[in-house]
């Protein structure tokens, strides 16, 4: 395996800060090699698709997509066989949302960085890359409690576990939304009633949400990051950054030859791409 120097994205819409933790990391780990500096969600996403870092350090808060957004898109779209950045996410979240990423084993500095806090993540990421063998990171001695739980985020299933949990941890902490019975879709002038026991999919559109039953589709003005925490976990599952289907309608899911995984329903034609960040709902029980 090839070895490379270590090189950093760092995305972060406040400019002073992502300078200051620019020059923080200079100084603490000098061979690393600071790609790009991208100050909205929209650009880092772009910027590390084209450049593919060994290291992303994402600020949750940032205008056009969150951190959390970006890496999830990082994930779906990131190329096969190049391996996934470690994710650093940047947050100045309170210390439950500290707790929910160390249980996520994805790391994270407090704002303002901290030199202290910043020096352990250095360790961590050198050893992570040293393991890995990707670059010639050489690790300072850290102790093993330390680095215990800490787990690298590769492309494996391994790391789509990881940030499918932090993703899940970070949308629990969120105040719980009023459960849906009912979807009320405007068709025309009148407005359609439907059981939420009837929908099968639904699937986003732009600025709507296309709420596909057995046999009718109706659209409803909304977005599924608004949709999803109104609706029952166990009922409706989120497959896609797109697509939530109705559990009970799957029938079966299937991988290509080429790892995809797709889903087929009960009484209805419709395929379901599976993004590799939710496949893990389809392990075997």
């Amino acid at each position: 395996m090839s070895h490379h120097t270590p090189r950093a994205l760092i995305a972060e819409d406040e400019p002073i800060l992502a300078a200051a933790l620019a020059h923080a990391l200079q100084r603490l780990w000098p061979e690393l090699d600071i790609v790009a500096t991208c100050p909205n969600g929209v650009e880092a996403l772009r910027q590390g698709l084209a450049l593919q870092p060994d290291i992303l350090f994402l600020d949750i808060k940032m205008p056009g997509k969150t951190g959390l957004e970006a890496a999830e898109e990082l994930a779906e779209q990131w190329p096969d066989g190049v391996p996934f950045p470690h994710i650093v996410f940047v947050t100045a979240y309170d210390e439950y949302a500290l707790a929910a990423f160390e249980h996520a084993a994805a790391d994270y500095v407090l704002k303002p960085v901290n030199d202290a806090r910043l020096g352990k993540t250095v360790e961590r990421l050198q050893q992570r890359l040293c393991d890995s063998g990707t670059t010639t990171a050489t690790p300072a001695p850290a102790p093993a409690a330390t680095l215990a739980p800490m787990a690298a985020m590769k492309t494996t299933a391994a790391s789509d576990d990881n940030l499918a949990r932090l993703l899940s941890q970070l949308q629990a902490m969120l105040p719980p939304a009023p459960r849906l019975h009912m979807i009320r879709a405007a068709v025309g002038n009148s407005v359609r009633m439907i059981a939420l026991a009837d929908v099968v999919y639904f699937e986003a559109l732009d600025k709507y949400i296309n709420v596909v039953c057995q046999d009718s589709e109706a659209l409803i003005r909304t977005s599924l990051k608004e949709l999803l925490p109104q609706l029952d976990p166990q009922q409706f599952w989120q497959i896609h950054r797109g697509t939530i289907v109705n559990a009970s309608a799957i029938a079966t899911a299937v991988r290509d030859d080429a790892g995809k995984l797709s889903l087929t329903l009960r009484q209805h034609p419709a395929q379901l791409r599976v993004s590799p960040l939710y496949a893990h709902l389809f392990r075997q029980m």
